[in-house]
């Protein structure tokens, strides 16, 4: 990734289903991370039409197609390291020590967003099929100044 990365789309939990909604979301990005559970390789390629796509698998990707994509990593827009995993209850480092500005995860279907040691966590959500009474969304990171903008996308409001 180059110096030219401001705009990145983060998006997880797609679980096979790739919404119109979230692809016009993420329209504008330069830069795509999929935080797993991807569910069909179409998913990526369809992303990879909009952007450059960094993905890692999830635990819902079991298929061959899958063991392509790692189980974390590492994405960087200029200066700016960002660590790519699944679940954040697996992170095996210190993203601090390891000089990551900002980790990126999915798996629990909860969007949020928090600060750590100096590191943003970011979970964009879940994109895919509802699950419980979760809401349905992807993230946009704008890098810039710290601290970085965060805009989560309800999928259902955008419609």
């Amino acid at each position: 990734m180059t110096n030219e990365v401001k705009r990145i789309g983060l998006i997880s939990d797609t679980h096979g289903l790739l919404r119109k909604e979230a692809v016009k979301a993420l329209r504008e990005s330069d830069l795509i991370l999929h935080a797993g559970d991807v569910g069909k390789p179409e998913i990526l390629k369809q992303l990879r039409e909009i952007a450059p796509v960094v993905a890692v698998r999830g635990n819902v990707d079991t298929e061959p197609w899958a063991q392509a994509l790692p189980e974390t990593a590492v994405a960087e827009a200029g200066a700016i390291q960002i660590y790519v995993l699944h679940d954040v209850n697996a992170l095996d480092l210190n993203p601090t020590a390891a000089g990551f500005h900002i980790v990126v995860s999915g798996h629990s279907h909860k969007p949020g967003k928090l600060e750590r040691d100096g590191v943003l966590d970011i979970n964009p959500g879940s994109a895919g099929p509802r699950r419980f009474r979760l809401p349905i969304t992807v993230a946009r990171l704008k890098l810039g100044p710290v601290p970085y903008e965060v805009e989560f996308v309800d999928l259902e409001e955008s419609r």
